[in-house]
């Protein structure tokens, strides 16, 4: 295995001269992409040569046109139709948000080069799928198990693969699904071009390199875990009794914020009490459906609501551009998800405030977490009213004590999300725990049955429009939940690559 790190004499190459076909070039300059980010301009070179590439480097540093670019490249250049069942490209990715954000970062350059691509996970009906396939498809991104279902079902062959790309390789790990990986590897032909992107390649990830790439050239822009330099990080000491309103001030900002709770249960019940009171709030979590999710983050991402409250479900591979503020309200266990959970703001070269709540009883646990996440915070006692709180948030937004909620909810929730089996048992909405798929199996995206991590793919989706193939999908399992107004773009608007 070679190593290449970054070359300073290429600081100022651009797409076209790393190998970019020009049209896809002419897609990035439209979106205000035109300058190469440090993973791109490191790994392009190789990966559009045809070499196998492991591309390392921290979160929001890139990664996603690092390998979208080398693979639209390689498929461009032969211009011959897919076959049906037989697409060409694959790209695995550990959850459904990640799956449409790929998703929605390849379709204009795909769709420049006369590519066709479509997104494939579980928790929905497998028949539009199936349908895609049929048909033929260049490019698919999918989440590994419902991947394995079709081609176990013969609706999927990958005996055609030229380019496999395994992203957030390590993720895969510590959620159990390389076995998973492995076998769908196993049937992609060894002369095909593989490339892995991870954070880190320890935790079986190095047996993934081992076992299926040829020569890889390594390219690491960042140590495996390192905080990112435009990241401001406090920590708020905070008593039991004043954690409650200083929350709420912290969420009370114009710009986005993202809260980060322990369990899923106190995710709802806080994005429950932010929005009665006054601070519209849309929850993220395994106990929402598939659907519900969906129109959660896009609210998010469109703006319409400010403010998120999340499990470490949205920890990994969602990017939503401009969040100003991410908020631990629950410290995470382990210093890994501290970063993963930080990295949503300071995205891609931008600014970024992370605060972290710390209770008397939990400041050994936090020193120990900053300590080995590689953080200095600034550590402050606050109560309620302090400057600090002001200077971090900035202008308060006005008040909306809304009618009815922002976006649709769901759990144990509204009567009209449940219906009844043929015992009158209460089965669960579509893309949650009661649906099953043709065959009378729970659905699910690759995720070992008996893990109760809240990181729960099965139940993940893809933002709408992610790709052609998903309007159908999507219709097949949509709530009655408010709609919100808007729809996440393709590459970022901020002019910046990912």
């Amino acid at each position: 295995m070679s190593h290449s790190p970054a070359t300073p004499a290429l600081h100022r190459t651009g797409f076209s001269e790393l190998g970019v076909p020009a049209e896809v070039v002419a897609v990035l300059n439209r979106s205000g992409i035109t300058e190469p980010f440090p993973i791109q301009r490191a790994t392009l070179t190789d990966s559009l040569a045809g070499r196998d590439v492991i591309g390392r480097g921290r979160t929001g540093s890139g990664k996603t046109l690092a390998f979208v670019l080398p693979l639209v490249a390689r498929l461009a250049a032969d211009r011959r139709r897919p076959r049906s069942r037989e697409p060409r490209g694959l790209v695995l990715v550990p959850t459904r948000e990640l799956a449409g954000q790929v998703s929605t970062a390849l379709e204009p350059l795909a769709r420049a080069v006369g590519l066709s691509q479509m997104v494939i996970y579980g928790g929905v009906g497998q028949n539009p799928q199936v349908n895609t396939l049929h048909r033929g498809v260049d490019i698919v991104i999918a989440c590994p198990g419902r991947l394995e279902d079709l081609m176990n079902q013969r609706h999927c062959s990958l005996a055609a693969i030229e380019s496999t790309v395994v992203d957030e390789a390590d993720h895969m790990a510590d959620l159990g699904f390389l076995p998973v990986v492995k076998r769908i590897l196993d049937k992609t032909p060894r002369d095909g071009q593989r490339m892995l992107f991870s954070a880190t390649l320890d935790n079986g990830v190095d047996v993934l390199v081992n076992r299926y790439l040829t020569n890889p050239v390594t390219h690491s822009v960042d140590p495996a875990e390192s905080p990112v330099p435009l990241m401001v990080h406090h920590v708020f000491k905070v008593s039991r009794e004043d954690k409650p309103a200083i929350v709420k001030a912290l969420a009370a900002g114009q710009d986005r914020t993202l809260l980060f709770m322990r369990t899923k249960h106190t995710a709802k019940r806080l994005a429950a009490q932010l929005t009665a009171a006054g601070i519209p709030a849309v929850d993220l979590h395994g106990n929402l459906s598939q659907n519900v999710r969906t129109k959660n983050l896009e609210a998010f991402m469109s703006g319409e609501v400010k403010v998120m409250v999340a499990t470490d479900i949205a920890a990994r591979g969602i990017h939503v551009d401009d969040v100003n503020l991410v908020v631990h309200v629950d410290p995470p266990a382990e210093h890994k998800a501290f970063l993963h959970r930080s990295g949503r703001t300071a995205r891609a070269g931008a600014e970024g405030t992370v605060v972290t709540l710390v209770m008397p009883e939990q400041k050994r646990d936090v020193d120990d977490l900053v300590r080995r996440a590689g953080i200095s915070p600034t550590f402050t006692h606050v109560a309620p009213g302090d400057a600090i709180i002001g200077e971090l948030v900035g202008p308060v937004a006005p008040l909306h004590h809304l009618t009815k909620p922002v976006a649709a909810t769901n759990g144990s929730a509204a009567p009209h999300h449940a219906h009844r089996g043929p015992k009158g048992r209460p089965q669960g909405p579509q893309g949650s725990r009661g649906q099953r798929d043709r065959n009378g199996r729970p659905a699910r995206d690759g995720e070992p049955r008996n893990r109760s991590n809240e990181q729960r793919p099965r139940r993940e989706g893809a933002p709408q429009g992610a790709a052609r193939s998903n309007n159908s999908a999507n219709r097949n399992g949509a709530s009655r939940g408010g709609r919100p107004s808007g729809r996440p773009g393709g590459p970022s608007r901020s002019g910046r690559a990912r």
